[in-house]
């Protein structure tokens, strides 16, 4: 079955040609101008990526708001903020609110699917992972259903988007390896920039926190990467 990629995008013209692009790719598209469309088509079927920009016709970070109801309805949805402002103030809310992308409107329509792509092949990746480890990481409190892609820390659910549980798989399968912001990168098939990484690993240790306020498997080793300890 197509994958199906929301395009939520107040200027006509660039989400036609995000729509073609996509389509192209061999992706079934569906596009929207308003939060208020994109909400009511998403409570009947949610997309499989959803790309947002930011301002969303009369609402300036409409896109923001767009994007806190989404992980209302699922943590793990892939969402990419695709948008004018470039910013870093507007690049660290778009990951504090649980996005697993922040790009500009000016790079390359190939990039953009680059980028979508990859996105793709860490879900699937995570559903089939290499080796015998099995669908299920458990390292101490935590464990990790690859097949679901859900995580849970002293049995208690932790709600992480899907960069988020990537990070945490990909440390914990090797509990005690340093893994530098490349080798993240690498292992992912994606490119993310060290902010990037450092606020995504700021969130995980945020959600493990709320539900253990000692939690402190996730490690940070300077100037080298992070490691996860049981």
């Amino acid at each position: 079955m197509k994958r199906l990629i929301a395009i939520v995008e107040d200027e006509p013209a660039i989400r036609d040609n995000y729509a073609a692009a996509f389509t192209r790719e061999g992706y079934v598209v569906r596009a929207y101008g308003t939060r208020a469309q994109a909400m009511a088509a998403f409570a009947v079927r949610l997309p499989d990526l959803a790309v947002i920009d930011i301002s969303l016709e009369d609402e300036p970070e409409g896109g923001f708001e767009l994007c806190r109801q989404l992980r209302g309805l699922c943590a793990e949805l892939p969402i990419i903020f695709l948008t004018a402002r470039d910013s870093e103030l507007d690049a660290v809310s778009g990951l504090r609110l649980g996005a697993d992308d922040f790009l500009t409107k000016d790079l390359s329509l190939a990039h953009l699917i680059a980028r979508v792509n990859a996105l793709f092949r860490r879900v699937d990746a995570l559903r089939k992972p290499p080796g015998d480890d099995g669908q299920l990481v458990r390292r101490g409190p935590l464990t990790l259903d690859v097949d679901r892609m859900r995580a849970q820390w002293e049995a208690k659910v932790v709600l992480l988007s899907l960069t988020e549980f990537w990070i945490v798989h990909a440390l914990a399968r090797h509990p005690g390896h340093v893994k530098n912001r490349q080798q993240l990168m690498d292992a992912a098939n994606v490119v993310l920039d060290d902010n990037t990484i450092t606020s995504h690993v700021k969130r995980i240790r945020r959600k493990f926190q709320s539900i253990d306020p000692l939690f402190d498997a996730l490690q940070t080793v300077y100037g080298m990467g992070y490691r996860w300890v049981e």
